[in-house]
């Protein structure tokens, strides 16, 4: 287990920089363009595809790194490059997340490679949990997944929605009840292969940022699937299965976390981590104007107005890195989070996000307002962290209900 540093070492420092080449000379040059277009950005992904960094390997070195900074140093030089492009470069981790919390070691050996695809044939990933009437609330789930035990198929019926790469993706990740007595304990992970009939994109959103990454309804009809597609395989579903029935049966509560809730509880701590990076874009933005720009005879970086707007943006974006980094680090090493500290990271991180990259439209004026500056994308962009993977309001009963211990309504 790796001490706790707030130091990175020369290897992350040269992937750093590495990371941090592609998003200013590949990403930014191309972020406008593709915002506007609200297509995704194939040619950008090839891109990354050819110099390695969307790769099973390069996600694999920084899920691997031993001090657990890994991801959040890759997550917030990609989001400070474009958070629409990023989102669509590292949108199959989401699903790869998925496979690796819940898959067997021959589930994950199978079909992680197959979600990424290889440089010349780039290939992505979906993670399906959210449908029309159950975002927050998983228990209102009403996708199905029934078990063919003749043929050894699942059978999958019902509308998944907010799917990033919903309908493009080469290998889907479907949350599905599998027992409805059982409520959101009755939850299983499937993985739906390239091709299967019965699968189709519904919906394409037209959002408010984030617009690069494509975003869609994932339509499933009678979609058959082999045995061997439920994530952990069948008898540990119905092991599972049969403890949660026993404690319900004897008033106990099951403390097994479902498969939609143990993916985003792995994902947390990165999701804050772009949120960082599209806040210290902003924040380098509305510096660089603020020491440029002139009015009344000086730099408006002169006046105290601007420049305390600069210290408080900068001291919230170093205090959301360090609690992005802490949980990070916890996760790595094996540390409980009994503070909820992960929920904390995406929480304070998507909330500075959102005030930092305001900020920074009002230091810019006119301009901050035009799309001639990046820091209009940035502010429209930094909306959804407080909305995906968990809103800011479940976040916080996350964190309530951990510290208090109580059921918190």
């Amino acid at each position: 287990m790796a001490e706790f540093t707030m130091e990175l070492n020369d290897d992350q420092k040269q992937v750093r920089d590495w990371i941090h080449g592609f998003a200013a000379d590949v990403m930014r040059p191309a972020a406008a363009e593709w915002d506007e277009r609200e297509e995704t950005p194939w040619p950008v992904i090839q891109e990354a595809a050819k110099v390695g960094i969307y790769s099973l390997d390069f996600y694999a070195q920084q899920f691997f790194d031993p001090t657990g900074l890994g991801i959040p140093m890759a997550m917030e030089e990609l989001f400070w490059g474009d958070a629409g492009i990023a989102l669509s470069i590292v949108g199959t981790g989401l699903a790869a997340i998925g496979v690796v919390a819940n898959g067997t070691e021959e589930q994950i050996g199978t079909w992680i490679p197959q979600m990424y695809g290889t440089p010349d044939d780039v290939k992505v990933a979906a993670f399906c949990s959210s449908e029309p009437d159950a975002g927050s609330d998983v228990g209102s789930m009403r996708t199905r997944a029934v078990y063919d035990g003749v043929k050894d198929e699942w059978v999958l019926n019902g509308t998944k929605t907010w799917a990033t790469n919903g309908g493009i993706a080469n290998v889907h990740i479907v949350v599905a009840v599998v027992d409805p007595e059982l409520g959101t304990k009755g939850h299983a992970s499937f993985i739906v292969p390239p091709n299967t009939p019965g699968l189709s994109q519904g919906q394409k959103f037209k959002k408010h940022g984030i617009r690069a990454s494509h975003t869609a309804e994932v339509v499933l009809e009678d979609v058959r699937i082999p045995g061997s597609c439920l994530l952990g395989g069948k008898e540990k579903l119905d092991e599972r299965l049969a403890r949660a029935h026993e404690r319900a049966r004897s008033g106990g509560g099951e403390r097994v976390k479902n498969a939609a809730m143990a993916t985003f509880e792995a994902s947390r701590p990165a999701v804050g981590a772009m949120a960082v990076g599209t806040a210290r874009a902003a924040y380098e933005v509305a510096l660089d104007y603020a020491k440029t720009r002139t009015q009344f005879g000086r730099p408006i970086i002169d006046n105290q107005g601007v420049a305390f707007q600069l210290a408080d943006m900068r001291t919230q974006i170093d205090a959301a890195r360090l609690l992005v980094w802490r949980a990070s680090w916890m996760a790595v090493a094996g540390r409980p989070f009994e503070s909820a500290e992960g929920s904390m990271s995406k929480l304070f991180a998507s909330e500075v996000a959102q005030k930092v990259t305001a900020q920074a439209v009002q230091i810019l004026g006119g301009n901050g307002f035009t799309r001639e500056y990046p820091v209009e994308r940035m502010h429209r962009d930094s909306a959804i962290y407080t909305i995906f993977e968990g809103t800011s309001e479940i976040q916080r009963l996350v964190i309530a209900r951990t510290i208090s211990g109580m059921p918190i309504r």
